[in-house]
């Protein structure tokens, strides 16, 4: 399949400035989203913040229905929050969960789900527990099924980690929870954007996802997911006058929609840019972008290799993002070479995710993340400046 990177990088200001390898951090983002988001901003400056809103409202509802798209959801499905914590946090925090309550979760799991997790366990007695790897290093679907009975209540899951290009097999996954009536909370921050979605074939009852990484939207936005099967059933930790409606003196009823994990306050500017950016992945495709940075990463992983680095990533799938380190030079020295060469790259470090660092005795990695608009030439650069070290 081709794929036009040049109109990518075109269209992408930012690829003349810099070779961008940070994109599971926060990618580039196409000149329309900017552009989006600062015409809104003038605009609003202009009219006023509620009135630049209420002359927005068709657009803005419209980025429901984009969110919906991307995921093969309806739009009652859909929530707009400002990130993919908060999105994850939405959901787990409404759950309710008591002693010897089991959760299920996988020995990729990031930070802050892991800390909630903790917190929760901390605070009812219910119990944590990390479900090993398979041979490849992907979550283990046999030992889950095993560890399944009726104390667990919920099985929550990291798509893609933060410290390496393992995709997780969410879709078996999901027919193990949906065969045990189970709620599945699924953590797409990282793989949406970048792998083709489907929530009726990843079985899952709630995920959340992010704007500013593999989408290319702004900062400070994220979405949120939820099965009617798994909302109808939750009452959110936290409610405001947009979540629910204030009926009687003492009355309230809640959002019969997914908007009932909304708050009213947002970023109207930001939304905008979100439904932009998601419209851009849809217009080149999800398939074909996932075809695209399996493509690149692959390359890359096997340069890096051929230039004597050592790859971490894990899975019998694998997806953009790429952890590497360099023997005999710390990963944070090299991430520093990396930038004086004007490439951008990040680090995994244990405090990100501490199941897999210890089970795996990793050290700490540099994390390149590619995406479409990134180039062959490109990744010469960087395996030269690996060489060099």
């Amino acid at each position: 399949m081709s794929f036009d990177v040049e109109r990518a990088r075109r269209e992408t200001p930012g690829c003349a400035e810099v070779v961008h390898f940070n994109n599971a951090g926060a990618a580039l983002p196409p000149a329309v989203v900017t552009d989006t988001v600062v015409e809104y901003l003038r605009h609003e400056a202009l009219v006023g913040g509620y009135e630049a809103a209420a002359e927005a409202a068709d657009r803005l509802d419209a980025v429901y229905a984009s969110v919906a798209r991307l995921l093969g959801a309806g739009t009652d499905d859909i929530a707009l929050t400002d990130n993919a914590t908060r999105s994850w946090q939405a959901v787990f925090y409404a759950l309710p969960f008591g002693p010897g309550d089991r959760i299920l979760t996988s020995r990729a799991e990031y930070a802050s789900n892991a800390i909630a997790f903790l917190q929760v366990a901390r605070r009812t007695g219910a119990v944590v527990e990390v479900i090993g790897d398979d041979e490849s290093g992907q979550l283990d679907v046999d030992e889950l099924r095993r560890r399944v009975d009726g104390k667990v209540k919920l099985i929550a899951v990291s798509h893609v980690p933060t410290q390496g290009g393992l995709v997780n097999p969410a879709e078996e996954i999901g027919a193990v929870a949906e065969a045990a009536g189970i709620p599945f909370l699924l953590d797409a921050c990282q793989s949406a954007g970048q792998l083709d979605l489907d929530v009726t074939r990843l079985k899952c009852d709630a995920l959340s996802g992010t704007g500013r990484k593999y989408l290319r939207g702004p900062r400070g936005t994220g979405f949120l997911y939820v099965h009617p099967r798994l909302r109808e059933r939750l009452e959110p930790a936290m409610l405001d006058l947009h979540s629910a409606s204030w009926e009687s003196p003492t009355e309230y009823v809640v959002d019969p929609t997914a908007k009932r994990f909304e708050v009213w306050e947002r970023d109207f500017a930001a939304v905008c840019g979100l439904g932009a950016a998601i419209d851009y992945a849809l217009e080149w495709g999800l398939p074909a972008i996932e075809t695209r940075i399996a493509s690149l990463a692959a390359s890359l992983r096997e340069r890096l290799t051929e230039a004597g680095a050592h790859v971490h990533d894990a899975g019998a799938r694998k997806c953009g993002l790429v952890t590497f380190s360099v023997e005999g030079t710390p990963a944070a020295e090299v991430k520093a070479r990396l930038a004086e060469a004007n490439i951008n790259t990040s680090l995994s470090t244990r405090t990100s995710a501490q199941y897999d660092f210890t089970a795996r005795a990793l050290p700490d990695m540099v994390r390149a993340s590619v995406h479409y608009y990134n180039t062959e030439d490109e990744i010469d650069l960087l395996v030269r400046q690996v060489k060099a070290l």
